[in-house]
Formats: structure tokens, sequence, C-alpha cells
């Protein structure tokens, strides 16, 4: 039956539906007819609602086609891949080519751009592949695509390059790449800034740190580290990481670490300093949680207090080389408030050495955590020499490069086994008092004893025993027993301590001149380089005062 014929009779919508039905009929039976040698029973020239019916796609001449493509089209033959056409896009970017020269001749641009190998893997492989965004000559920027397109033994057939021109999408994905590494560049920048310049260096510690951003690909992190003097020989050390990436996190640590090292000058037990913490976090982002070790060493006691607020456990190698962990307490992280944290201590005796580090240290996609601490815990018992060689040897050993995924902070710290005239420089005394009236003589007789043998000179030695005299009198008159009069030395200082059992601690304030009492704290103050006061753990309080020495 001739659907046209037929269909011309039907009105409307019904004329049309069985117009396409015939196409549709055309298309399906044209080419089981052809096999058959039959004559197609739709030809173009045939008319549909009164019009001639288009081409089909097999009947279009495709030169013509290939020539009016915007995109650049080459065609070449043979394992030298013989150039037999290109069209008229191509020859306007990069010129006329000669046909029927090998492509590494005719075709220089390719061999530029190593599209050669590629369409070596096509002629092997007989699969098309695609090179994406590179840039040509002509200094735009293209996609390649090299399809197989004749048939037959394979490397001995032809391909069809075919390159769009994306130069606008990689512009723009440029600028977006520049954009990025700007804000990159602004977060570590402020990290940077936030973190410590130079780390403060105690008398009785030796310590470094290191710090390693993220890859180039990854957003800054919030991970940061602090050392604090607390003074009377005290230190503070501080370790954490903000949770999130980008100037926000870098933001919200500057914030913490300030507050941390106000809340350090208070001398309070690092579990208390936490809880304060704790809750300044969730008055900063109340959406932002931080991890954090606070800790605190003093040289009369050989152990490292700390506690921590969800962070990995502190790394100590002893002198002997044995490394052991920190056992908890621990609490959650900073910002969940609510928590009540709590104080541990770790020996940290002559010769021994502490690492206080961030997750991007030991934490891997395939690996567990234990497992990451427990590789830091073998490289740590072989680590020897400074601090920062130890930090050094560390990060190699974690295979942290320049394009790690994550933020690495490291804080180490030693406390030496001095021996020799650098141990004469490092002394201590201590004197138990046991109150009464002959307790002040006593304490003063002790102190000069002991500033002499120090050799100290005539006017120093005058003030550390005034100062003792002072401190001795203030507990004898406000404190209750135990009390203790502690002397050390360092290279750098003098420092003299009072303990006893009453934890109300003294304060700076001017007496009248009809008062018997309250000038013992503002000649001490008045005389010594600084003085301060704390509670101790276990009750009762401490009063100190430091001299710095005069320089060799």
């Amino acid at each position: 039956m001739n659907f046209t014929r037929w269909s011309a009779r039907l009105p409307g919508t019904q004329r049309r539906t069985a117009a396409r039905i015939a196409a549709r009929t055309a298309q399906t039976t044209a080419p089981d007819r052809r096999q058959d040698g039959a004559v197609p029973a739709v030809r173009a020239e045939h008319l549909v609602d009164g019009r001639p019916a288009l081409p089909a796609v097999d009947e279009l001449p495709a030169r013509e086609v290939l020539d009016r493509v915007p995109a650049l089209v080459a065609l070449v033959h043979g394992p030298d891949h013989r150039v037999a056409y290109v069209n008229d896009a191509y020859t306007q970017a990069f010129g006329p080519r000669a046909l029927g020269e090998p492509a590494r001749e005719a075709l220089p641009e390719l061999a530029e751009l190593g599209l050669l190998q590629l369409l070596d893997q096509v002629l092997r492989s007989a699969r098309p592949r695609t090179l994406k965004s590179r840039k040509a000559p002509d200094g735009r920027s293209y996609t390649f695509t090299c399809t197989p397109v004749a048939e037959g033994t394979r490397g001995d057939g032809g391909v069809l390059v075919f390159a769009t021109d994306v130069t606008d999408h990689a512009e723009a994905a440029e600028r977006l790449r520049a954009s990025e590494r700007r804000q990159r560049e602004t977060a570590v920048t402020l990290q940077r800034s936030l973190l410590p310049q130079q780390l403060e260096q105690p008398d009785d510690l030796r310590i470094a740190a290191t710090y390693h951003p993220g890859g180039t690909e990854t957003a800054v992190g919030g991970d940061w580290y602090d050392v604090i003097t607390l003074g009377g020989g005290r230190t503070a050390l501080v370790i954490g990481d903000v949770m999130g990436r980008g100037v926000r996190a870098a933001a919200v640590m500057g914030q913490l670490r300030t507050a941390v090292r106000a809340y350090a000058r208070l001398d309070l037990p690092p579990h208390e300093v936490l809880q304060l913490l704790d809750g300044l976090a969730g008055e900063i982002d109340p959406h932002q949680i931080a991890t954090c070790v606070y800790a605190v060493h003093d040289p009369n006691e050989g152990r490292l207090v700390y506690a921590s607020a969800g962070h990995l456990p502190i790394l100590v190698r002893d002198a002997d080389g044995t490394v052991q962990r920190a056992d908890e307490p621990t609490g959650p992280p900073l910002g969940t408030c609510g928590w009540m944290h709590a104080s541990g201590s770790v020996p940290l005796g002559p010769g021994a050495t502490a690492v206080l580090y961030t997750d991007g240290l030991v934490e891997r996609r395939d690996a567990d955590l234990d497992e990451g601490i427990a590789a830091l815990a073998d490289a740590l018992a072989g680590a020897t020499g400074t601090p920062q060689v130890i930090c050094d040897r560390l990060v190699r050993s974690a295979g942290v490069t320049a394009d790690h995924d994550d933020d690495v902070a490291v804080l180490v710290l030693q406390q030496p086994a001095r021996t020799g005239a650098d141990g004469e420089l490092f002394r201590n005394a201590a004197l138990e008092l046991l109150g009464g009236m002959e307790a002040a003589p006593r304490a003063r007789a002790f102190a000069s004893g002991v500033l002499t043998s120090w050799r100290f000179p005539p006017d120093l030695h005058d003030l550390g025993v005034l100062a003792a005299s002072e401190l001795v009198a203030n507990s004898l008159q406000h404190g209750t027993p135990p009390m203790r009069l502690r002397l050390r030395r360092t290279d750098r200082r003098l420092i003299i301590e009072v303990t006893d059992g009453d934890d109300h601690l003294p304060r700076r304030r001017r007496a009248e001149p009809g008062d018997e009492s309250g000038r013992g704290i503002s000649i001490v103050a008045t005389i010594a380089s600084h003085w301060g006061s704390r509670r101790t753990p276990g009750g009762g309080k401490a009063v100190w005062c430091e001299f710095v020495l005069p320089r060799p």
C-alpha cells in the first residue's frame, strides 16, 4: 500500500499521524529490501504532507558536512598515520596540510601534544581514546577524540581525529584554580601568622615544633601548637586540631590559641584549662569542634601532667629507648560543653623525650588509626638527636610530603640529662619548715648557705635571702603545714618557692602606714623579676619568685 497517497485523503491530525507511520515503516523496511536487492519503498523525493521528505543521514555528503563542522577534523591512515583529510576548521587553526604525508611531518602539532602515541593505541586496540583539554600551539585548548574508522587488520586502519575547542572552559577552570590557590594562600598565611613565630625555650626543656599544611588540592586545616612559660620553672605545652578546613578553621584556631595563653596565666591545672576552653569553643562557633592536649611540665616533679579533649595520646620515650603512651583520662572534643575533664600524668625524667602531634601524622584512609600510632611509636624508639632532628625524622617516617592530604603539626620536647659543667648550673635544694619561732631564722640561714655554695654574687645573694625570708614569713602567718622552702637554679635564673597547705592565694596590696603586715608580697614583687602563685594538685598553694641571672 502507498501510505503517502492513502494518507492524503485523511483530514487533519489523522493525515499527519499516517505520515509519521509511513516514515517509520520506510526506515524499518528499507534496509531489509536493500539486502534482498529490492528498491526501497520510500525515497527522498516522495512527498509527506505535501512537502518533500528530508534526506536520511546516510544520504548526506560526508565531506561537505565535515568541511562545515566548526570542530577540527583530520583523517589519517596506516601505521605511520598518513594524512588523508583535514577539514576547513583544522586548516584555519593550523594552516594547510599536505595530504599523503606521515602525521609526524604533516601534522607536527599532534606530535607536540603527544597525540601520535594515542593514535598508535587506537590502531592497536581498535577502540576510541580521548585526550582532554590540551593547549595547542595556536594558544587555544582542545579536547581530542581519536576514533577508528576502518575495519580490517589492526594497525592498518584509519583514525578520525576530532578536536573540540574548549578554550573558554579551560580558561574558566584556570580562573577557578587561581582563585582556589589565592584562598589557600590566604588561609596558609593566616594559619602561619597565628602559630608561634618563635617557640619559647624554657630553662629545663629543649623544644622544637613543625607544621606542614596539606597539599595544593587540600584546604588548610586548623592544626596548632604552643609553648607557654608559666614561671617558677614550669612550662605549658599545647597542641590541637580544629575540625574543618579553610580560613574559618584557621580563625577559630587563632581564637582558641589566644584563649589558652590567657587561661595559662591563671596557672590552673590542665583539666580546668580545658574546661574553660570547652565553654569558649561553644561560644565561638556551636557547630565547630576541636581536639586539644594541654600539658604542664614541672622540673621539680619530673612528670608531665596533662589533660586531653579527644586528642591523640602523648608518646614518651625514656632514656633507655622504651616508648609508652600516656594513659587516659581523656574527654570529648572542645565545643561539646558540659563534660568534666580530668588530669593525668606521665613520667618525664632526664633523657626522656615526649611527642605531641595531630592526626595528620598518623591517620591514613587505608589503615587503622592505632596502626599509625604504633608506627609512630616505633619511629620514635629509634629517633635520636635534637628535638628538631626528631621532628624531621618522625615526619619523614610517616611519609608526609608536599602532596599530603592533611595538615600535620608535631611538638617534641626533651628533658636533657645534664652532666659535668652543664649539670653544675642546674641545682635544687629544699627545706621542710616545721613552724614555730625558729622557722624563719632557719629558712634565712638555709637560703644564705645554699646561695653561697652556688657562688652567687653578693647583691643577688642578699636579694635571694630577702625574698626567701618574706615568702616564708607570709606562709608562716597565713598558711598551714606542711610547709617547704625550695630553691632552684638554672643557667638563666634563680627560682625561690614556698608551699603550704592553705589554698588561699596571696595578692599584692597597698599596705597602709599603720598596718603591721601586708608588705611582704609587695617587697618580693619589687625586688624579683617575676612572682606568682598557684594552687597545688593535692591541696594548698605555692608562691614563687624568680631572679634573672646576669650573663657571664
